[in-house]
């Protein structure tokens, strides 16, 4: 990662630059502060028509849409769609096995770039970026705000926070889902190394809150492909309990349960409406946010 501190120790100019014109939408109705470009569920006076309501004592006869009143010969006034600032809260998965790496780049510290990478994009158009840094449970918690010195303050928190702890997941994103009362655009990032049931009643938790909820799966090449040569000794991060094995021996029935399992995260999201990206630690991050953000943005319009 970069050196420095807070937006500095994770993004290099050259990425910063590759990032600045990509916009991160909300594909459902969000609720905000500032005039922006998402769909708010407040009606108001934008520009875009969102219905009609029956003209009332107080009402701003400038609204009565006078070709429905020619239809009816009733007073209807039109109403309009707000548009608002995008909340977006980045949910970071802290748990020990987000530590392992064969590459340059840990599932964590990829995550944390991501994070800080989706946090630019968010800020920069004045929208809102929170925090959540979860493992047996919320570890740390920063609200939604709209500045680029709230994003660095988020950043240089994300910082000494490092993974260490074992997973809860599925009751830790249940008490995000508690935590975040208005509706927002939730992003998860994890290594989903809990029951996939389970984890799949929390993102429901999100849905049922109405919120946009994006999984992005952090994973190293070696879990996905299993590409070990030789005999080694395996330890589970979060237990340390250890067994050796020849993968070799091992690699197709491996591969045949891990894809099983990356299967069944991917139609647990699907049956909800919710994106699914498994985020491959050996692909450039600016590379996967482009490409990500700028297929949303086609499948928004």
């Amino acid at each position: 990662m970069a050196a420095g501190e807070g937006i500095a120790s994770f993004l290099t100019p050259e990425q910063l630059c590759k990032l600045g014109r990509l916009v991160f939408l909300s594909r459902y109705v969000v609720e905000g502060n500032l005039a922006g470009a998402h769909r708010s569920p407040r009606k108001g006076s934008s520009s875009e028509f969102a219905d009609h309501k029956a003209y009332m004592q107080g009402d701003d006869p400038k609204h009565i849409d006078w070709k429905v009143f020619g239809r009816t010969d009733r007073y209807y006034v039109k109403r309009f769609q707000d548009e608002t600032n995008l909340r977006v809260y980045i949910v970071v998965d802290r748990s020990a096995s987000m530590a392992f790496g064969s590459g340059a780049l840990t599932k964590y510290q990829y995550a944390c770039q991501l994070a800080a990478a989706l946090g630019y994009i968010t800020v920069k158009v004045r929208d809102s970026v929170g925090l959540f840094m979860i493992s047996e449970k919320i570890d740390l918690h920063m609200d939604a705000a709209n500045s680029f010195l709230h994003l660095n303050n988020l950043l240089k928190q994300m910082q000494v926070v490092h993974p260490a702890a074992k997973t809860e997941m599925a009751k830790s994103l249940h008490e995000v889902a508690e935590a975040v009362n208005r509706r927002a655009l939730v992003v998860i990032m994890s290594d989903l190394f809990d029951d996939p049931d389970a984890i799949g009643l929390a993102i429901a938790h999100f849905r049922k809150q109405h919120h946009d909820v994006v999984v992005l799966h952090v994973l190293d090449p070696m879990e996905i492909d299993f590409a070990f040569k030789k005999g080694a000794q395996f330890e589970d991060m979060e237990t340390q309990e250890t067994i050796t094995v020849d993968p070799r021996a091992l690699a197709k029935d491996y591969q045949k349960v891990f894809g099983e399992f990356l299967e069944k995260n991917r139609k647990i999201c699907a049956a909800m409406n919710v994106d699914y990206r498994i985020c491959r630690t050996d692909e450039p991050m600016e590379t996967f946010v482009r490409a990500y953000l700028e297929e949303r943005r086609r499948c928004s319009k």
